[in-house]
């Protein structure tokens, strides 16, 4: 068969894995203890191996070593020279310290962060947006609740559920994750709001559950705008009330200067000053009013509507991660397995971003992935095959349905 320009000397997957480096992981695993008593299987192909499963979807460890004998040798150009067993990859994830994977997933962001940013496409032209972060949580359910505290039981045996919260923070345009903190799903959303992570100017967008009197008067001190939406029941001092009307004569928005009083024991009372915007939300389901938290006092409220509403980016973030890596089974059932299996999706998830950002076609998340978790193994030139998918398809098709060169001198 004459091959096209979509064909390649190695298979998509070590296309993709050229954009890590192997010696400063290896280097990373080395001064964290990971290679200590460590012959053969170390932190590369442990890596590889997980960022192989995770993009294939596999749901456990007997899937992801039987899937890779047929591929055994394409595997060892990548540099797993060592089919490991089951017991061999079990250990690892048990033992080999999650920290190192955190390490790795830091140190790409770091290399990869301006590459992301880059693309003006979506970044809105308000001044605000690059120093725009986010922080919210999202919870995986597991199936015990021994390792971290779950909330609620599970609906027919009764039994308490385990859960990890996952709390993530943002840059609204980069749209991977910057910082990442794992706690047990029963701990309160506000242990990720630390106002000392924030420097004078930043700007944070966070829901309701963060509400934090005490820091919300930190972030103000320290330059820091915050942006939440208020609770129901909160108890405040109006200074000023004002209320723009509509032509019609119908409410189009009010703004509130408020004071909230936190009482302190055996100490002075924490006073902290504050803006509420409300405004209309218009919806299909008809209009509805929508109140605003905010320290800032001269931003216009369309911009805090607007950077409040970019909040949706980590609600997008969690839905493209759990669509696309499901994390519905884990392949070790320590808490040190559970994160690096954890981990190394972020990875996967950062990894293809790039690659997003790197192609001119427009291409959806989700299809992209599928796509790469489809054409991983096979030796096709990654980059131009997404540029143009339909040009050598026919010949992906008939090659993969093809029988093997032997088998033709028997025909």
């Amino acid at each position: 068969m004459n091959k096209g320009s979509h064909f390649n000397g190695q298979p998509a997957y070590g296309q993709l894995i050229n954009l890590l480096d192997k010696s400063k992981i290896l280097q990373i695993s080395q001064e964290k203890g990971g290679e200590r008593y460590v012959k053969h299987f170390d932190a590369w192909p442990h890596l590889l191996i997980m960022l192989y499963a995770v993009i294939k979807r596999f749901d456990s460890l007997r899937e992801i070593t039987d899937s890779m004998f047929p591929e055994a040798r394409k595997l060892a150009h990548l540099g797993i020279s060592m089919m490991p067993r089951r017991s061999t990859l079990s250990d690892a994830n048990a033992r080999r310290s999650e920290g190192i994977f955190e390490a790795i997933y830091r140190d790409l962001y770091k290399t990869y962060r301006n590459e992301l940013s880059s693309d003006s496409r979506n970044n809105p032209s308000s001044s605000w947006i690059n120093r725009l972060q986010i922080i919210d949580s999202t919870t995986i359910s597991l199936f015990s609740n021994l390792i971290f505290t779950g909330v609620g039981r599970h609906p027919k045996t009764g039994k308490k559920k385990g859960g990890i919260k996952v709390h993530t923070n943002i840059h609204a345009n980069e749209g991977v994750s910057s910082d990442i903190r794992f706690t047990s799903a029963a701990t309160n959303d506000s242990f990720m709001l630390k106002p000392s992570n924030y420097t004078s100017g930043d700007i944070v967008a966070l829901d309701r559950a963060y509400i934090d009197y005490a820091k919300f008067e930190e972030l103000s001190r320290a330059g820091v705008i915050y942006v939440t939406k208020m609770k129901k029941n909160l108890v405040y001092e109006v200074s000023a009330d004002t209320i723009y009307m509509t032509e019609s004569g119908l409410m189009a928005l009010r703004e509130r200067h408020v004071t909230f009083t936190k009482k302190v024991k055996d100490g002075d009372d924490i006073k902290h000053h504050a803006r509420i915007v409300t405004y209309v939300d218009q919806k299909k389901r008809g209009a509805k009013l929508i109140s605003l938290l905010t320290n800032d006092m001269e931003m216009s409220a369309e911009d805090i509507v607007a950077i409040y509403r970019k909040r949706w980016e980590i609600e997008l973030l969690f839905k493209q991660i759990k669509q696309n890596f499901p994390l519905r089974y884990f392949y070790g059932e320590s808490a040190n397995a559970i994160k690096i299996q954890i981990w190394i999706t972020l990875i996967a998830n950062l990894l293809l971003m790039v690659l997003k950002k790197r192609i001119k076609r427009s291409w959806s998340f989700s299809g992209l992935a599928t796509m790469v978790r489809i054409m991983l193994m096979y030796y096709v030139n990654l980059y131009t095959f997404l540029e143009e998918p339909d040009k050598d398809w026919s010949k992906l098709v008939a090659e993969a349905e093809s029988p093997p060169k032997e088998l033709l001198l028997f025909g």
